[in-house]
């Protein structure tokens, strides 16, 4: 079985590699019993996981990670390294199938980025990966958030502590493909500025 699973990572792979619409492919994927199995239903499960509509339109978290997928698969020419990169955008999420609760009425997700990096972590080992490609991969799910702290002068942002595990100009790529996979009409050239300004920031905080 474990062979089968392998074999399976490495097509998931491919296709993150040379798709131009991956989307395509994994949605397909969500009728493969094997892709259920785990450790793949740590990302499988994302189709069972809910989202505030105010802020995810599109759908729950599968739809979401589906659209985000699409749009890194456009830029990923742009990537110091696409391979990390496309696992990236694939596993950004996946802390959400844990931290997702209703409080108050709304559906929320707290600390979903800190829960991702343990989980994507535990993901990737399991097929007994490169520990550098597993920790820029882990370093860009934990900090995929910042572009929004750090926009919004949230005091979730902690820069320093985020350029010592990853590159900021890679967070804001999938931050930028994150903000452009949720649905609503965006204004690209608008969050385009906003993560310019993101790398700016960061490049001068001390």
């Amino acid at each position: 079985m474990d062979n089968e699973k392998n074999l399976l990572f490495k097509e998931i792979e491919n296709h993150l590699l040379k798709d131009d619409k991956p989307s395509e492919y994994f949605n397909k994927l969500l009728d493969s019993e094997l892709f259920h199995e785990y450790p793949f239903s740590l990302i499988s499960r994302l189709d069972k996981t809910e989202q505030s509509p105010e802020h995810h339109p599109e759908g729950n978290v599968w739809i979401h990670t589906m659209l985000v997928l699409d749009n890194a698969a456009q830029v990923k020419s742009k990537s110091k390294d696409p391979r990390v990169f496309m696992w990236s955008a694939l596993l950004h999420d996946i802390g959400k199938a844990t931290t997702t609760k209703l409080r108050k009425g709304k559906i929320t997700a707290y600390d979903h980025d800190i829960e991702g990096e343990k989980l994507a972590r535990t993901f990737l080992e399991f097929f007994n990966e490169d520990k550098d490609f597993i920790n820029k991969v882990c370093g860009l799910v934990r900090w995929h958030m910042q572009i929004l702290f750090v926009i919004r002068k949230l005091p979730f942002a902690k820069i320093s502590e985020m350029k010592k595990q990853a590159d900021i100009e890679e967070v804001a790529l999938l931050g930028l493909c994150d903000r452009l996979g949720r649905g609503k009409k965006q204004d690209v050239e608008e969050e385009i500025e906003n993560m310019n300004y993101f790398i700016e920031y960061c490049k001068n905080h001390i």
